[in-house]
């Protein structure tokens, strides 16, 4: 059980848009819906869900407008969220932004677009790349007939039109990993762990099947090849051309590739990571008259790998001035909207450490109040490396006509969430 109706309302309240789905609930209920927000909002109490009688309201908020689900019984709440989202995506896709404005000039194609992602209170379709090939947001004139949906709509293959053709055939893989890290002003790390995401841009024709072969540990104690290095993959979520039975029997990533750009799967791993790039700082502030920084950047992953476009944002007080900088490499600039330094290197070869002071004037009148200590952030990409280990073992592209195909495999780490807290 899903959504009796879903609305689009402003921030005052009031209904912009709305689809009843099952016809089985009083479309008025939703009067009493922004009532009893502003009611939990002067109690400071906020809540995903909204009850008023026997009609229960899911909400999303998006810039200046509400996605409001109504529903009667005991609905499946996740999955009504997790299609309210996949709504703002879609307008998105068709509008750029979505607020209120989009919403007004394009009625149309919004109803059209409420009537084709859900029927009878289920997701249907929600591919926005599907939807794009019968709702045009041109209108069309009277000598042409509406366009038909594509075979696709009612496909099992939902996410893929038939009859693609390219002259050259190409799979391009990016493998992603995204270092989140936090470490105490004694260098201990308090917090770590890698979000990595496979990323995928298909020039195939036809229908091809993929199957994708990884350093799964799962997989290789399975079997019985435990001595190679492996990855134990944590909170993997494909993308819904993944047949999941096939992965839960044998683990096998066996698919359809969507047409283009798409996120093939996205994972985590809760392990205790090596800081890449490791910072000592010492900010030493002389009250009434200066702060000095002396940081020292060292990079600990091997020396054949390179960080490209690394900064790294040392927290200076708000009211300093006059700054100085000195590097052994690299540029520093003084972002005061920040309250921040940044030290910009652009290639920082495996083992090297580099060297930046900062000399800062205060003024001779402090102001009473306290600042907080804010960590020192790094971002960095390397390319040509992850940081967990994670292999592409295999990339088979089978195809009825039996064409030849190229996949190219990219791997990529890049900082996340990379903090390093102060003296």
């Amino acid at each position: 059980m899903s959504a009796s109706a879903i609305f689009i309302l402003d921030l005052k309240g009031k209904v912009l848009i709305s689809r009843n789905y099952m016809g089985n609930m009083d479309m008025n209920e939703v009067d009493h819906f922004m009532p009893i927000m502003m009611r939990m909002e002067e109690d400071a109490d906020s809540s995903p869900l909204v009850t008023h009688g026997s009609a229960h309201f899911l909400w999303i908020k998006h810039r200046n407008l509400y996605l409001v689900a109504m529903t009667k019984k005991n609905a499946n709440a996740a999955l009504v969220y997790s299609f309210l989202y996949k709504m703002v995506e879609v307008f998105k896709e068709y509008f750029k932004e979505l607020e209120e404005e989009s919403i007004r000039d394009n009625f149309v194609t919004v109803y059209e677009l409420m009537d084709e992602v859900m029927d009878f209170g289920f997701p249907q379709t929600t591919d926005s790349k599907i939807l794009q090939e019968y709702i045009t947001q041109q209108g069309h004139k009277l000598d042409v007939g509406a366009p038909r949906p594509p075979a696709t709509v009612t496909n099992a293959v939902s996410w893929r039109s038939e009859g693609i053709k390219y002259r050259k055939n190409e799979v391009f893989m990016d493998v992603i990993e995204s270092v989140n890290l936090l470490v105490s002003a004694t260098g201990s790390v308090l917090r770590s762990e890698i979000v990595g995401s496979i990323k995928l841009k298909v020039v195939l024709s036809g229908m091809p099947e993929l199957r994708l072969g990884l350093n799964d540990k799962v997989l290789f104690e399975i079997t019985g090849r435990e001595k190679c290095k492996t990855v134990e993959l944590e909170d993997v979520k494909f993308h819904q051309c993944v047949r999941l039975s096939r992965f839960e029997n044998d683990r096998t990533i066996s698919f359809i590739p969507p047409d283009g750009e798409s996120e093939l799967m996205s994972y985590r791993l809760n392990t205790t990571v090596k800081p890449l790039i490791w910072i000592e700082s010492v900010i030493e502030k002389f009250s009434h008259s200066r702060v000095e920084i002396k940081v020292k950047a060292r990079s600990q992953f091997k020396s054949r790998s390179t960080a490209n476009n690394v900064a790294i944002m040392v927290p200076v007080p708000s009211d300093a001035d006059s700054p100085k900088f000195k590097t052994s490499t690299g540029s520093c600039k003084y972002l005061p909207e920040k309250s921040v330094v940044q030290w910009n290197i652009k290639s920082f070869p495996g083992g090297k450490e580099y060297m930046m002071r900062a000399h800062f004037g205060l003024p001779s009148v402090e102001s009473t109040e306290l600042e907080g200590r804010r960590p020192i952030t790094v971002n960095f990409e390397i390319p040509y490396f992850t940081v967990s280990g994670i292999q592409v073992r295999y990339l088979k592209i089978i195809e009825k006509s039996g064409y030849e195909a190229l996949p190219w495999v990219r791997y990529i780490t890049q900082s996340g969430d990379y903090q390093l807290r102060t003296n």
